[in-house]
């Protein structure tokens, strides 16, 4: 899977942190994480931009760790204009070879391009359609159970693979359905901290 649950951790279950409070292995495997999973991955996420840019960066992170997007982040809001769509969308070709020389994100001209291209077909949208597609496949919270170990995490789920399938249906790129399933995660959409994590009752369930 994609996104920070799938990093090298033990698969067992929760472990105590700096504080001694449980949480997620992955939470602890490096020190940027600690901030990232108490405080923003699993809590829900609103917005057409804000969803805009946890997208776009999932579809980066693919075949690579998510520290290497976390760690770069700042330098990705700064090139692609806060991951506004509107801004985005008028990315010309010489944008896309601009960010291709940027140091400061993933040089890979492939989501280059399919960033770009997934904000053209975004700012065609109405505002909020991207939110509403989006969170209309979250499942219901009452039907999951809380995993215990990271090997319960799923890598997708059907709501993840239609998310995907109806994303590319619109014309989005690099949407596979771990992508989906990555942002579902981050986003809050799901809530994939382990039952005994500290973090768990701030997500959406």
């Amino acid at each position: 899977m994609t996104g920070p649950a799938s990093e090298p951790a033990p698969q067992g279950g929760p472990l105590p942190g700096p504080d001694g409070l449980p949480r997620c292995p992955w939470g602890l495997s490096a020190e940027e994480y600690v901030a990232y999973h108490d405080n923003e991955w699993g809590r829900p996420v609103r917005g057409d931009d804000a969803l805009f840019e946890r997208l776009c960066l999932e579809a980066f992170q693919s075949g690579l760790s998510w520290l290497t997007i976390l760690r770069r982040r700042e330098g990705f809001r700064a090139a692609f204009e806060g991951f506004r769509i509107a801004a985005v969308a008028e990315f010309t070709e010489q944008d896309v070879e601009r960010l291709l020389t940027d140091t400061r994100i993933i040089r890979n001209r492939a989501k280059i391009e399919a960033a770009v291209g997934n904000a053209r077909v975004a700012a065609g949208w109405p505002e909020g359609e991207l939110d509403r597609l989006i969170w209309s496949y979250a499942p219901d919270a009452e039907g999951r159970e809380a995993p215990r170990g990271l090997g319960d995490v799923p890598a997708t789920t059907p709501e993840s693979k239609a998310l995907a399938k109806e994303l590319k249906k619109r014309g989005f790129r690099f949407v596979g359905p771990t992508t989906a399933y990555a942002l579902m995660q981050a986003c809050g959409l799901v809530n994939d901290h382990l039952a005994d994590c500290t973090a768990r009752s701030r997500g959406r369930v």
